[in-house]
């Protein structure tokens, strides 16, 4: 295996399984310890990995999250083809979620103003984009609003969560993958995505590609837990077929 080949193999490691160890890398590659020292090295300067005691974990482990107003705009052809796709799975007269987040709030945008329609949301942003539609039965949910992403969560979020039965629910997420499935940085906000994907008979994904092979601190729900992926055609068909071998459907447009 080339050097190329190997530092391509150990980041591919890292963003899956969160950090990958020197010890277990030489074992698996059939290389020295040093060797992989080398690889790691190359990898950090290039701005990839982050060096740590005995390894090494994907660079972007250790950014922080970014504030809302940051993602605004960021993508926002990918996101808008994404929620206009997002439109067909909305049940006829029934209930859906509205999770925190860019795309779900272009999907809040995109909802026709007389649609009869249930909508629950924990974002004040996305409540009051639907709030002047006519046709919506529009539930906030409370609690205490991160000013980061601009969502609801704690035990307020998640108890009224609970009481509820959801036909389908549209969920952001900071990285989706097929081994560690959903994940983002904030231990709240992944209790509250939790409860949301629990409270909905159907889950659907609404993420842009750039989040594929993202893995963050906290998971909050396994890849078998999603009905459908819905993604812009950037995604990379490697990761493609990992998300279809991993249960749900996948659509990108």
């Amino acid at each position: 295996m080339y050097a190329a080949e190997r530092q391509k193999t150990i980041l591919a490691a890292a963003r899956s399984q969160g950090r990958v160890e020197v010890s277990s890398l030489a074992d698996e590659l059939n290389v020295t310890a040093e060797t992989i020292r080398r690889d790691l090295t190359v990898l950090e300067r290039r701005g990839l990995l982050t060096r740590m005691h005995g390894g090494a974990i994907p660079a972007d482990a250790l950014t922080p999250e970014p504030a809302l107003d940051e993602r605004i705009g960021h993508r926002a052809a990918e996101k808008q083809r994404v929620a206009l796709r997002a439109l067909e799975e909305i049940p006829d007269g029934g209930s859906i979620l509205l999770d925190a987040g860019t795309s779900t709030l272009a999907i809040a945008h995109a909802i026709p103003d007389e649609l009869p329609l249930t909508v629950v949301a924990n974002s004040p942003m996305i409540c009051a984009v639907l709030a002047s539609k006519p046709g919506i039965t529009l539930l906030q949910l409370g609690g205490r609003v991160r000013a980061r992403t601009g969502a609801a969560v704690g035990r307020w979020t998640t108890e009224a969560l609970a009481d509820l039965t959801i036909d389908v629910g549209f969920i952001g997420t900071n990285g989706f993958d097929a081994l560690r499935g959903l994940t983002t940085p904030d231990e709240s906000e992944a209790a509250t995505k939790r409860a949301m994907v629990d409270a909905c008979r159907t889950t659907v994904l609404v993420a842009d590609s750039s989040k594929a092979s993202q893995v963050h601190l906290h998971r909050f729900a396994e890849l078998a837990d999603v009905d459908l992926v819905i993604t812009d055609t950037d995604l990379d068909e490697s990761a493609a077929e990992s998300l279809r071998d991993s249960g749900p459907d996948l659509v990108t447009v």
